[in-house]
């Protein structure tokens, strides 16, 4: 896999490599370790908050829980629509409860963490508390969460790398893995 610049970062768009990417997802980590508050589980939102989520859990050495929410579903996944929150929570064992972190890509208009955080309230008694964080957060969010790794005050289109597979499709694999060889 390579690692390439899209495009030129500018007040409009975030282009964001996979090396920028995994160490805005470790520095996340260093500054919630840094804080010295103990969380007792992850809950990563997916889709955005999985790969966060799987690495957190691997470097706290805590149990992985996932939430599926959508609200970006139209004009390619560039447009938010209504927020649609699932009603269970994965997890390999036990239920959620105690110290929560509510683990997330980002924070845009902040519709997203304030309802998973009234949903967590409301089905979720065994919850003790409940801390937020996000690799961006956008000055645009009406919520702020409890860690950022990065404030983005001019609100950017964030283009992360993993978008390349939105419009990749199975028929298109093998030209796909083909461009990356060596010849």
């Amino acid at each position: 896999m390579t690692d390439k610049a899209i495009g030129v970062s500018d007040d409009k768009d975030l282009w964001v490599s996979w090396d920028d990417y995994n160490r805005a997802v470790v520095g996340l980590a260093r500054m919630v370790h840094d804080s010295g508050w103990q969380f007792d589980q992850v809950l990563c939102l997916a889709r955005g908050g999985l790969r966060p989520g799987d690495i957190f859990s691997r470097i706290f050495d805590v149990p992985l829980a996932i939430l599926s929410t959508s609200s970006y579903r139209e004009d390619a996944g560039k447009t938010q629509g209504s927020l649609d929150i699932a009603k269970h929570i994965t997890m390999t064992k036990g239920s959620l409860g105690g110290r929560v972190l509510l683990l997330d890509d980002l924070v845009d208009s902040g519709v997203t963490l304030q309802r998973v955080q009234g949903h967590l309230k409301e089905n979720f008694p065994a919850v003790t508390e409940v801390r937020s964080a996000v690799i961006w957060c956008k000055a645009c969010s009406a919520v702020r969460p409890d860690y950022h790794f990065q404030f983005l005050s001019t609100n950017p289109w964030i283009h992360q790398p993993f978008e390349e597979y939105d419009s990749l499709r199975p028929h298109q694999l093998a030209a796909w893995l083909k461009k990356g060889e060596v010849g």
